[in-house]
């Protein structure tokens, strides 16, 4: 997921909630599987943020020596400033990106 062209909304909106569970037709469904596709894209940017702090970490055995690395600040003040991951889960959900199945009803059809 490229996070630079992403357009969620970086404030919470308001959504139809017609609109929300129109392809499950069930809100309690759709907001469960947006909540798990959140918790997903939550790990996958704090792994890449871990990832590129650790470029730019500097290792001291003393303790009375802090360092402020400006570019660990710039890229932590990157992703302070991304859309959170439920706002991405719900715009992915509305842009029809997250596939999902109800493996209740494929138990019924055999």
């Amino acid at each position: 997921m490229d996070l630079k062209k992403v357009k969620a909304p970086v404030n919470t909106e308001t959504y139809d909630r017609n609109i929300i569970d129109k392809s499950t037709d069930n809100i309690y469904e759709a907001i469960s599987i947006i909540s798990k596709r959140s918790e997903q894209i939550n790990s996958d940017i704090r792994t890449e943020l871990i990832d590129k702090l650790e470029e730019f970490a500097t290792y001291n055995d003393s303790l009375e020596e802090i360092f402020e690395n400006k570019e660990q600040i710039e890229v932590s003040k990157f992703y302070e400033r991304l859309p959170k991951p439920h706002a991405l889960a719900i715009q992915e959900w509305l842009e029809d990106k997250i596939y999902h199945r109800n493996s209740s009803e494929e138990t019924l059809e055999k």
